[in-house]
């Protein structure tokens, strides 16, 4: 890209402009190529035509202005990019996660259960963004349930199975539930238990989704992952989260991938093994090596999703593990000014 796409579109001169969409287009012509190349056959991250011309104009857009500059800029907790939340239900209230010396454990009532898919991570996400940008711990979620579903880039459906009911199901799962930290080498442990939520209130009606109420729904995030993502704060594309959120295991490489390249070393190349990516990242695979083999299958096919929008991180896949070389962070880290 010309030095005109870090300036926004409403900048440029029209030969900036005009330059700007011929070497959009030329990318994008080049990422359909590579698609069309293509083996017959589905393979795990395979993409139909509708979801990659999704994530090519999320991409473009992201070339063509930075998220700060678009209204874009937001922000992950960093204890939920160095492990992860369920990818799937699970029966248990207790889910581990171990990131080399890190592991995270959340836990929820066994009468609710814990949160798992997509849902949470926006969730979490939006809640860290308005958390940074306010700098308070009250959030407020909006008048009613369908506004507050377009803030997540979610439509609002109906039925046993809609969006409506799953979102509901999955705020309930994560405000109820807390997480643990545990940092543990030769000389020292540190532990944290951070709830998430201390408070929530929820007056929205879901069969009347587009109805306001009468009081705002609010949520108070608990004081100690409040301090934790006000402290330390993962910036992200939001416009990157929205074209590969159907994917959970897409969004958590993402997140991670944005937090490593921010410290990783500039002279060196990192080399992670399968078998501790999986301990990261996938829980539902076998304890032998072709679960190995399984979880790098899936972890690759996820990966090429997180390429397409983020196609600067140097991320490449190897027999040992995933290489890592230096690259520039997806977002720079920029905190705002408090609202």
């Amino acid at each position: 890209m010309t030095g005109s796409s870090t300036r926004p579109v409403s900048q440029m001169s029209l030969d900036a402009i005009e330059q700007l969409q011929r070497e959009l287009e030329e990318q994008k012509q080049a990422l359909l190529a590579r698609k069309a190349k293509r083996k017959p056959g589905r393979k795990p991250g395979d993409l139909s035509d509708d979801r990659l011309r999704a994530l090519v104009e999320a991409h473009l857009a992201i070339e063509a202005e930075e998220a700060a500059e678009a209204g874009a800029l937001g922000y992950m907790a960093r204890a939920l990019t160095l492990a992860t939340m369920p990818h799937s239900r699970h029966d248990q209230s207790e889910f581990q996660r171990r990131n080399g010396a890190f592991v995270m454990s959340m836990h929820a009532p066994a009468s609710v259960g814990l949160p798992y898919g997509s849902k949470p991570r926006l969730l979490v996400a939006y809640l860290t963004t308005e958390a940074v940008r306010k700098g308070q711990r009250d959030i407020t979620l909006g008048d009613s349930l369908s506004e507050f579903m377009r803030s997540l880039d979610l439509q609002p459906t109906g039925g046993r199975w809609g969006s409506i009911t799953g979102l509901k199901q999955q705020m309930t799962r994560l405000f109820s539930s807390s997480v643990t930290c545990i940092w543990e080498n030769k000389e020292s442990t540190a532990i944290a238990n951070m709830p998430i939520v201390s408070k929530a209130q929820l007056w929205w009606d879901p069969k009347s989704p587009d109805q306001a109420s009468l009081w705002e729904s609010t949520v108070r995030l608990g004081e100690e992952f409040f301090n934790e993502v006000s402290a330390h704060p993962v910036p992200i594309d939001l416009r990157a989260v929205r074209a590969i959120k159907q994917s959970p295991m897409a969004l958590d490489i993402y997140f991670w991938l944005t937090h490593r390249m921010s410290y990783l070393k500039k002279t060196n190349a990192r080399d992670i093994p399968w078998a501790a990516l999986k301990l990261q990242f996938g829980s539902d695979y076998a304890d032998n090596a072709q679960g190995t083999r399984d979880f790098r299958k899936q972890f690759v096919g996820q990966l090429r999703k997180v390429l397409t929008v983020y196609p600067q991180a140097k991320a490449e896949d190897s027999p040992s593990g995933l290489i890592l070389r230096p690259s520039p962070s997806h977002v720079r880290s920029l905190v705002p000014k408090k609202l």
